[in-house]
């Protein structure tokens, strides 16, 4: 076989999964170091994407399953792709050493430099070399659990969400975290887990702080605990890191049916501005610019014909013709207002401006010009007296579940 087409197809095929780059850093605080960095499977192929980052710590054994659920949730488009920075910790004593903390509960020592280690060098390092969003998470198990909670007691923590599974907790952590939480400004995602067969002291401490988040008023940060019936101090691990990444990352997933019956079916009116709030949001909270599926602009206009709410039909036109332009699909929407508002003859003319247009999933010229033939010679009539049906097929739809 041609050399270069080899190299083609290992290039292409590369691309189609997540990377993991071994790394080494001489650092000054903590000395020679080595973590990996996994890259999700768009990054060679997206330059222009930029990804949140997850520091997990205890990687030799913790980032097989967080970077098992994380390709999983991508997979289904349940959760974003992201960038894994996996710090090597288990080699003889280093995991303690980097979790060392003093009498009165702050870190010292080499936990004192370990901590410095990870804001100072390692994200800098991997900000620069790597495309990072400014989301930032950090994962621990046990004794690096209760590390990862010392960058909330910074007024303005470098991480945006922690995940504490079975945390051996500094003294006073159990109080201090809750009284921390009251006074960072940013927002923060807080997991918690524990097993029902762990080691009493880290099941009770663990419970105390839940008390003590739990009793917060107007909390404005997003927290969740679990304790797992039946689960020890290693098998908890993967029952709570799927729990806490979708956790964190709830509201991410396209509608769901769910979601379309439970609570945009029941709204009186604002669907076009639901959807747009949905994105904002995420931008907002995550920092995605995201693109709105097309999956959820189909369940959206199915809530607004179900509901005969056709006016809405307008602002979702023009806010598919943001985001989806010289495409068909603003076209399609500003057609289909005019035709169920009695208006057919702007409806005929509306669709056979798709002719000029690129066609969207089912969307097609055809279908869209069909449209128009079907309702040529149709007197107007007022729009307070919904038209009947076109005889054509329409690829209105409710959201539909994922398949198993």
């Amino acid at each position: 076989m041609n050399p270069k087409l080899i190299l083609f197809i290992v290039l292409v095929s590369s691309s189609l999964f997540a990377q993991r780059i071994p790394e080494t850093i001489q650092s000054k605080k903590v000395g020679n170091r080595t973590f990996t960095v996994v890259t999700p499977p768009s990054y060679a192929t997206s330059p222009e994407k930029s990804y949140p980052t997850l520091v997990v710590l205890d990687g030799e054994y913790l980032l097989d399953p967080f970077e098992g659920i994380l390709k999983y949730g991508s997979y289904w488009d349940d959760l974003p792709e992201m960038i894994i920075i996996a710090i090597d910790q288990n080699n003889g004593e280093t995991r303690f050493k980097d979790s060392e903390f003093d009498e009165a509960g702050f870190p010292s020592g080499s936990g004192a430099n370990f901590f410095e280690f990870i804001g100072v060098e390692l994200l800098p390092y991997v900000e620069k070399k790597y495309r990072t969003l400014p989301f930032r998470m950090i994962g621990g198990h046990d004794t690096t659990a209760g590390f990862l909670n010392f960058y909330l007691y910074k007024d303005n923590p470098i991480f945006n969400a922690y995940i504490s599974l079975a945390p051996e907790m500094a003294p006073e952590m159990e109080k201090r975290i809750a009284e921390r939480l009251t006074k960072i400004t940013k927002p923060i995602f807080y997991y918690q887990a524990t097993g029902e067969g762990d080691l009493k002291e880290i099941n009770e401490k663990a419970a105390e702080l839940d008390a003590n988040i739990k009793a917060i008023p107007n909390a404005t940060f997003k927290y969740q605990n679990d304790a797992f019936k039946g689960a020890s101090h290693y098998s908890l691990v993967a029952k709570a890191v799927p729990n806490a990444i979708y956790f964190i990352f709830d509201g991410y997933q396209p509608i769901s049916m769910v979601e379309f019956q439970d609570k945009i079916l029941k709204l009186e009116a604002g669907y076009t501005d639901y959807l747009i709030a949905k994105y904002d949001e995420l931008e907002k909270r995550f920092g995605f610019k995201m693109k709105p599926r097309l999956s959820d602009f189909k369940a959206i206009e199915a809530a607004i014909m179900k509901n005969k709410a056709y006016n809405e039909l307008q602002p979702l036109g023009e806010y598919a013709d943001k985001h989806y332009p010289k495409t068909i699909l603003g076209t399609y929407h500003q057609a289909l207002y005019f035709e169920k508002t009695g208006n057919y003859k702007k409806a005929v003319k509306t669709y056979q401006r798709a002719f000029t247009l690129e066609p969207i999933r089912e969307l097609t010229k055809d279908y869209m010009l069909n449209r128009a033939e079907a309702l040529k010679g149709k007197e107007d009539k007022p729009s307070e007296e919904a038209p009947a049906e076109v005889p054509a097929e329409t690829p209105t739809e409710e959201p539909t579940e994922k398949k198993e």
